[in-house]
């Protein structure tokens, strides 16, 4: 980071302090931000904390984490700078929650939630769901990042997840099915699977169900707004827990994206016709 990049037209930067080589760098980025109007993520990392507080606290603790944190806050502050905010990132999510809890307690500046290096897919977004989630939860948190060893796509749609399922945000299809049991006699895996694909594109609030069986479909689904359950060779149709009609199995996605496009308004990609 230089002042070069921000006579380029950067909105807002980040940094990490405990990366920028000490203060002396730390407030040349700070002062340069200041004086362009330039916003700035103040973000401190459990592998970056300062020699001494590792030494005070004897590991990256949360309570390290915030001391850092509120440390640099004071030194933003005394460079007359106050258009920040602050990340506290950490691979264990509870180090990570308990840093952003007492930070949130001692300042009012704007949080930047997230649980850095989280991992793979499964484990990245056990990790931030439940890190992100514990905290949003409690009215912690302005902005947030999934971290994920993954294509950056996935990173935005387990974001949005975790939103959905705190009900912060309303958009697009929340697609809802169940386990798989002795009543199944579908494919539920690949017809999930390729309905999730097909709804991305969808923006309307809509909870859609995909289940396994007449039993679990209608009942278990009824908030559903539409569903299908799979049956021996036909399939039902339904809509706020009512059947709508069967339909052979081969054509249930279909007539589940046709009844979606009806509701919505918007173009779907239908499978073809079998």
């Amino acid at each position: 980071m230089n002042a070069g990049s921000l006579e380029a037209g950067a909105d807002a930067i980040r940094i990490n302090p405990g990366n920028l080589g000490g203060a002396a760098k730390t407030r040349t980025v700070v002062e340069a931000c200041r004086d362009r109007g330039v916003s700035l993520r103040l973000g401190v990392n459990a592998g970056s904390l300062e020699a001494d507080l590792l030494a005070r606290h004897g590991a990256p603790t949360a309570a390290a984490l915030a001391a850092s944190a509120l440390r640099w806050v004071q030194q933003f502050e005394d460079w007359g700078f106050f258009d920040f905010k602050i990340s506290l990132k950490s691979s264990d999510v509870l180090t990570t929650v308990a840093a952003y809890e007492e930070v949130s307690r001692r300042t009012d500046y704007p949080l930047h939630l997230g649980v850095t290096v989280a991992g793979g897919l499964i484990a990245g977004t056990v990790k931030s769901a439940l890190g992100i989630g514990l905290l949003l939860a409690q009215g912690i948190g302005d902005t947030l990042r999934v971290s994920l060893t993954r294509d950056p796509v996935e990173e935005v749609r387990v974001a949005y997840e975790i939103l959905r399922a705190l009900r912060l945000r309303e958009r697009g299809v929340e697609l809802i099915s169940c386990p798989t049991c002795g009543r199944c006699r579908i494919d539920l895996f690949s017809l999930a699977e390729e309905a999730e694909r097909r709804l991305l594109a969808v923006a309307a609030p809509l909870k859609v169900a995909i289940m396994g069986c007449a039993v679990n479909g209608p009942g278990e689904a009824r908030e559903a707004d539409v569903g299908i359950a799979g049956g021996a060779r036909v399939g039902l149709l339904f809509k706020k827990g009512a059947a709508v009609r069967k339909v052979p199995e081969k054509d249930l996605l279909r007539a589940l994206l046709t009844e979606v496009a009806a509701l919505t308004g918007e173009a779907m990609e239908l499978p073809e016709q079998a």
